[in-house]
């Protein structure tokens, strides 16, 4: 469903990803781990087709992020932590179904899933707020509805629970969770590692643009002797040498 061969990107003489590959499976959850400034969140603005590639390439759905970008965007749903993006003019709903048109929805289908994803993530009563009165966290469950709206097959999800409070983080996993279920494909960035263990089928860790680990939780636990991830995580990466 992903295949990344050999993906870099350069901003001048920084480079941020430096000829990472890997792949991800129908229906797998894959969890990228990095410290800031790691590259992950230009790991996925590259898939996303936000970024243009130094080097290297990636195949989303089977589509090529370069040469097939609107065919790329039409076969996944992206959502980046911290600002949400929404215009605060807008209702909830507003906000959700512009994306759905963006997306060439009908308008009935736009309706018939908002209210599936309302009903998902608890939200029904705030649909005709304007987003501008909505708490942060009720932003952030409305930036994830408006990010799934066309039901894609493949999602990117960058701290998809930053400023949630426990409720809402809950409704996240769960959503998340039953992404898995109907078989679509999902790469996961968190700096949490309980998140992580409790969502994610395998995990790469990248440090300094490098990719450093592809593996189950179960193999990288196993090979590196320790049950803690967080305690691997430190091992792969805050044991590096500068050179």
């Amino acid at each position: 469903m992903i295949d990344i061969q050999g993906l870099s990107k350069h901003f001048g003489q920084v480079i941020a990803v430096n000829s990472i590959s890997f792949n991800v499976n129908k229906g797998e959850i894959f969890g990228l781990l990095g410290e800031n400034g790691a590259g992950k969140t230009t790991t996925l603005r590259m898939l996303a087709t936000m970024l243009t590639p130094t080097s290297g390439t990636a195949k989303m759905a089977g589509f090529e992020i370069v040469n097939e970008p609107e065919k790329v965007r039409a076969s996944i749903g992206i959502l980046f932590g911290g600002e949400s993006g929404l215009y605060d003019r807008l209702t909830a709903e507003e906000n959700i179904a512009y994306f759905g048109e963006l997306n060439d929805m009908d308008r009935t289908r736009i309706k018939e899933r908002i209210k599936e994803l309302a009903r998902i993530f608890n939200m029904e009563e705030y649909l005709t707020r304007r987003a501008g009165k909505l708490s942060k966290g009720m932003r952030q469950k409305v930036a994830f509805a408006r990010a799934i709206i066309h039901d894609p097959d493949i999602m990117l999800f960058d701290e998809p629970t930053s400023g949630l409070d426990v409720s809402a983080i809950r409704d996240v996993h769960e959503f998340i969770k039953r992404c898995k279920a109907e078989g679509k494909t999902v790469i996961f960035s968190s700096h949490s590692m309980d998140e992580v263990e409790k969502l994610c089928d395998r995990v790469g860790i990248i440090h300094k643009g490098k990719l450093v680990a592809v593996a189950t939780l179960d193999e990288i636990k196993s090979e590196y002797g320790e049950q803690n991830l967080e305690d691997i995580f430190i091992r792969l990466v805050g044991g590096k040498s500068e050179a």
